[in-house]
């Protein structure tokens, strides 16, 4: 195997990242995750995922996880309710009847981020996670890499893979070609213990999903294992919002306000999720890579995930993929079809990069039919079209 006496370090400890280090372990190959978290426990985790047959649930059945994955998974969390502006239920999946059919490519089982998180987590080598260490730069050294850490930590590498986000930093030194803003901003907000702090709204979520549109906007609420809602108001607005709105993101009242001048159509009844909310609230401007970008192939240098293609989330598919890139990462760098590894980086990056851009593309244009004044009738007629 040409990594045989390889020392392999991942940067990132996310769902991607995690899935390659395990992947790589299983085949014997020796892997470091460096992740900026100060400990498995550091961050909370955002609103629940599903994953899909023949990316995210590919890549835990060649990582002998499926099993696990099962014991984990919320069973119903992916049922939908959509409404419109006034608050009105206009489509709920809630009684239709979904086998938990692991072989279906229409059977998308719910997870929160948390629990996928300790999942994989579980699965490596003992201290093969270096906490607390943020990634601040790397010079090459002899045919490798030397990285260095805000902590002072500094280690060497033969490969390096970025599996560190959006705001990579690693992405730069393979790369120059930079993500576009989509013409969408998300604002994330969490209510703590939703059944007493957004009663109304709980109950219509049914332990699912609540997508609503009116008037060019939406708002997108997912219930997590814990009892908390996660919630996003999405809209179209300027690149720059987030610095120019001057709202407080730890005053809820500033949120509330925004809401009722921003989205004056919607009922008051949605101003329930306002009331018991956790702050911070996040603002997050949604990004995409071109979809035509390109690079030449390192031999010791890759990236997988939102660092190699950032894109919106309306199409369900950013831990998919970065979950896939792991798999078909893994596999091109322990298979005897290639003579070097740069030929086995180059024929993943090719591959990734020509999947990826059909995912964004999708992404680009859900996001669109999402914010459009037509959106209701178009999710509605999209959803229905499903049963």
């Amino acid at each position: 195997m040409k990594l045989n006496s390889k020392k392999i370090t991942i940067i990132g400890g996310g769902p991607g990242g995690l899935t390659l280090a395990r992947l790589l372990q299983l085949k014997g190959a020796h892997v470091k995750v460096y992740e900026r978290d100060f400990d498995k426990h550091a961050r909370v985790q955002g609103s629940p995922l599903d994953l899909h047959k023949d990316s995210g649930l590919a890549a835990l059945r060649a990582a002998n996880l499926l099993e696990e994955f099962k014991k984990a998974y919320r069973p119903g969390a992916d049922k939908l309710t959509i409404a419109n502006h006034d608050g009105e239920v206009l489509f709920s999946d809630h009684e239709t009847e979904i086998k938990d059919d692991f072989e279906s490519e229409y059977f998308r089982p719910e997870i929160d981020r948390g629990p996928l998180r300790m999942l994989l987590l579980d699965s490596l080598q003992p201290e093969t996670v270096v906490w607390d260490s943020h990634f601040i730069s790397m010079e090459k050294q002899n045919k490798g890499w030397l990285l260095h850490f805000k902590n002072g930590l500094s280690d060497y590498a033969d490969i390096v893979i970025a599996a560190d986000g959006a705001n990579s930093k690693i992405r730069p030194y393979i790369t120059d070609v930079k993500a576009f803003y989509s013409g969408i901003t998300m604002i994330e907000v969490s209510v703590p213990n939703a059944a007493k702090g957004s009663p109304n709204i709980y109950k219509i979520t049914n332990g699912g999903k609540i997508m609503a549109f009116g008037n060019g906007k939406c708002v997108l609420t997912g219930l997590k294992g814990n009892g908390d809602l996660g919630f996003y108001l999405s809209l179209k607005t300027d690149e720059n919002w987030a610095q120019t709105n001057n709202i407080d993101c730890n005053d809820k009242v500033q949120l509330l306000e925004w809401f009722k001048k921003t989205y004056p159509e919607w009922d008051n009844s949605w101003y329930e999720l306002f009331e018991n909310i956790a702050t911070p609230f996040i603002p997050r401007p949604i990004y995409c890579m071109p979809l035509d970008q390109n690079w030449e192939s390192l031999p010791n240098l890759t990236m997988l995930g939102d660092a190699a293609h950032v894109m919106p989330p309306f199409a369900g598919e950013g831990v998919n993929m970065a979950m896939l890139d792991a798999l078909e990462l893994s596999e091109c760098l322990t298979s005897d079809k290639y003579s070097t590894l740069q030929e086995a980086i180059t024929q993943y990056e090719t591959n990734m990069r020509k999947r990826a851009s059909v995912i964004a593309q999708e992404s680009l244009e859900n996001g669109e039919r999402m914010h459009s004044e037509n959106a209701l009738t178009d999710m509605l007629n999209m959803f229905s079209s499903f049963e």
